[in-house]
């Protein structure tokens, strides 16, 4: 039913309950095609409705919902995950997984773990005292900062067995990515100090593990250090309902000592004791790839490099993938031990080389039926992407405030391009940067993002926009150095991310203009009025508090009620006798002249003050 909307144009209506399903980062244009509508007749109800937008703008859900609330249909934006299933179901791609795939094709799979809890409660040191390996002497600050996955082998009931484990980074930053390690995993090793307790990020990782309805098995770590308490953890995670099995629960609690390589058998049984009784761990290995990536960075001389996780089927080298936005035939596989994998079955962590960009930690990747696909289908996640982003950086305007967002030079603005080594870091920190908030007066903006060195088009963009460039674990590459340098550009390098963020937010705050307190600086009373033609009223004072300096801010007070006319005035002259001041302290006579204000009286006070900047918190 067609009727006429707010500007008197007509568009056809729902009842109310029409629901109308929209990609993210969608148009007024995609809206209309779905309504049978004329796009210009909806930027005309958005206008009405307090809202400006073009016919091709991309529009968050906000303002979707308010013009559907006032046509009379229900949005529903839809999730990135059925946007993905839609995609690829217009080149007949299924990635439901196996889940209709017959019984006799499903064979077992290496559980995948990962290992979360607290920072420095000791996650790498456990991964390396599994792996007889030493990553923390590589991580800067000892704070790990990159998603990284292993696979490890142990003997269990007689058998060898396989675990796979993700290492998520601690620090609270890194909140996006320990979540998608959550998604990926089968089990959660929550890690706690016996010498430290439960902490935050210890509850918001155990949360995470909860929300992705995971197994957990607690490793009670530090068992060796004085103070240590591991009685005191079990009973601290009985409020979190992590049950240990000696009180009657079904939660494993294990200590360990990954600093003295204690009782880490009995943590991988208790994995795999774990995995065998609540999981049925099978995938079908004879079909296409379908899994995840779990980190990607850009090498200088292998190019873009992904850490993927096969989740079902086989990946063989020379099958044509799509990893996110990126699309390329897998030139080679390797392992964590940098040895080259030929088929990486489910369950498999391994590097892959051969794409055309790097994806983002926790993209989905699949082998697709021929190169041609696989561009195609790279092509139109990167346009849905960019479509998302431009709704997701877009900000309501109200008409009310059109003037005002004309008169933008009330509003400062710093912009930001970031690089980093591994695509998992670089979003990581971006969400960390825009979560810092300084009130309304500034704004901060990441005009883009990007995985490798600083190159030349970086700075050229930096110039272009009065952007400043934050590289995370990455330098310059070769004479850029030099070119930002002449061009103007500031290049900020960091290794830890705690810095870059007290440093932006410290930028920001910096931006902000200046706030003003007012400081008293002395007070004189009026004991004599000498009369003059040629300079008016002049006060005879003696100074009561502080001291009164000429040129200083003054305000006249009778009884204590300030005198009509009687602020923001100045001192313009200050005699001692008949000599000039430049200040008069407490306890001593002076002659102040006020300029043109003559309305004053004995027994005045002369307030005098100045404006002080004030400190931001």
């Amino acid at each position: 039913m067609a009727a006429p909307a707010p500007g008197g144009v007509t568009v056809p209506r729902g009842d109310g309950t029409t629901i109308v399903r929209l990609r993210r980062g969608s148009s007024l244009t995609d809206f209309a095609d779905k309504i049978n509508a004329n796009p210009a007749s909806l930027v005309t109800v958005l206008f009405h409705l307090g809202e400006m937008a073009t016919a091709t703008q991309s529009l968050n859900e906000e303002t979707f919902d308010v013009l559907g609330e006032e046509l009379g249909y229900v949005i529903q934006v839809v999730s990135p995950e059925d946007e993905d299933r839609e995609l690829l179901g217009t080149f007949d791609i299924d990635i439901e997984g196996e889940a209709e795939a017959d019984e006799e094709f499903l064979v077992a799979r290496p559980p995948v773990v990962t290992v979360m809890g607290h920072v420095d409660h000791g996650k790498t040191k456990l991964l390396d005292a599994i792996r007889q390996t030493d990553v923390v002497a590589g991580e800067a600050g000892g704070i790990t900062q990159h998603i990284g996955a292993y696979q490890i082998h142990t003997q269990h009931e007689g058998q060898d067995r396989a675990i796979t484990f993700i290492d998520t980074p601690g620090h609270e930053a890194f909140t996006a990515m320990r979540a998608r390690g959550a998604k990926v995993t089968d089990i959660a090793v929550l890690v706690v100090a016996a010498d430290d307790g439960v902490m935050p990020q210890t509850i918001e990782a155990l949360n995470h593990a909860q929300a992705a309805d995971v197994p957990i098995v607690v490793a009670i770590n530090k068992v060796d250090k004085e103070g240590a308490n591991p009685d005191k953890i079990r009973q601290q995670l009985t409020e979190y309902n992590l049950v240990a099995e000696e009180y009657g629960g079904d939660t494993m609690f294990v200590e360990v000592s990954a600093k003295q390589r204690l009782n880490i058998d009995g943590l991988l049984q208790a994995v795999l004791l774990t995995a065998d009784a609540a999981l049925d761990l099978r995938a079908n290995p004879d079909k296409d790839a379908r899994g995840v990536a779990i980190e990607g960075n850009l090498d200088r001389g292998r190019g873009p490099v992904a850490t993927v996780l096969v989740q079902s089927g086989s990946l063989r080298i020379g099958d044509s993938i799509v990893a996110g936005t990126g699309h390329g035939r897998v030139r080679a596989m390797i392992d964590e031990h940098g040895e080259t994998v030929e088929v990486a079955t489910p369950s498999r962590p391994v590097m892959v080389l051969g794409l055309t960009s790097v994806p983002g930690a926790g993209d989905t990747f699949l082998v697709a039926p021929d190169d041609r696909t696989a561009r195609q289908i790279a092509e139109k996640r990167e346009a849905i992407e960019r479509n998302a982003a431009l709704a997701k950086s877009r900000k309501r305007i109200s008409l009310e405030d059109f003037t005002k967002a004309l008169e933008q030079g009330k509003v400062e603005t710093l912009n930001l391009i970031l690089k980093g080594d591994g695509a998992g870091s670089v979003e990581a920190l971006e969400d960390a940067l825009l979560q810092i908030d300084v009130g309304e007066e500034v704004e901060l903006r990441i005009i883009d993002r990007g995985v490798g060195a600083i190159t030349k088009n970086n700075i050229n963009l930096a110039v272009a926009s009065n952007a400043i460039i934050i590289g995370f674990n990455v330098k310059s590459e070769g004479q850029n150095a030099e070119y930002a340098d002449r061009e103007g550009v500031d290049l900020r390098f960091y290794s830890v991310i705690y810095q870059a963020i007290e440093e932006v937010e410290a930028s920001l705050k910096g931006l902000l203009k200046p706030e003003y307190e007012e400081a008293e600086l002395g007070t004189a009373e009026i004991r004599e009025i000498f009369r003059s033609s040629r300079f008016g009223n002049i006060a005879g004072c003696i100074v009561r508090s502080g001291e009164i300096r000429r040129n200083s801010k003054a305000r006249v007070l009778r009884k204590g009620v300030l005198v009509p006319g009687g602020d923001n005035l100045t001192i313009e002259s200050l005699k001692r006798f008949k000599d000039d001041a430049t200040e008069v302290r407490e306890g001593y006579e002076c002659g102040i002249g006020l300029g043109s204000f003559n309305d004053i009286q004995n027994e005045d006070v002369i307030q005098t003050y100045e404006m002080r900047e004030k400190a931001r918190a």
